[in-house]
């Protein structure tokens, strides 16, 4: 077999072996991973990381604890981190895909189980 014979299946063997590794990461766990990272990089510096809002930041927007906006829908927390609040809270609609704030959101509930 020649060189270039084998550095091509090799060289095809790796390009398979990375399409079928990236498959592999994705899907409902890479998501909640990914919102994980998303949420202590944007969100957890007012609403901390465990969701109760005990930052500086957060007190002094005065971030209700998550338990407290469990009471809101899934709806409206996609709204919010959508559009923003105010002066609150940015809209994050241009830095984030849909499916990364509904994946922020969903992230963000599990904080108040």
């Amino acid at each position: 077999m020649s060189l270039v014979r084998k550095v091509s299946r090799n060289t095809s063997a790796l390009v398979l072996f990375g399409v079928v590794a990236a498959f592999a990461t994705t899907g409902p766990l890479q998501a909640q991973d990914d919102a994980s990272d998303l949420y202590d990089h944007k969100c957890a510096v007012c609403h901390g990381k465990d969701g109760l809002g005990n930052t500086a930041k957060g007190k002094k927007v005065h971030v209700k604890d998550v338990h407290a906006n469990m009471k809101d829908s899934e709806a409206d927390m996609i709204k919010a981190v959508t559009d923003g609040k105010g002066d609150d809270m940015d809209s994050y609609k241009k830095e984030f895909t849909a499916d990364q704030i509904k994946a922020l959101v969903a992230y963000y509930r599990t904080l108040g189980k």
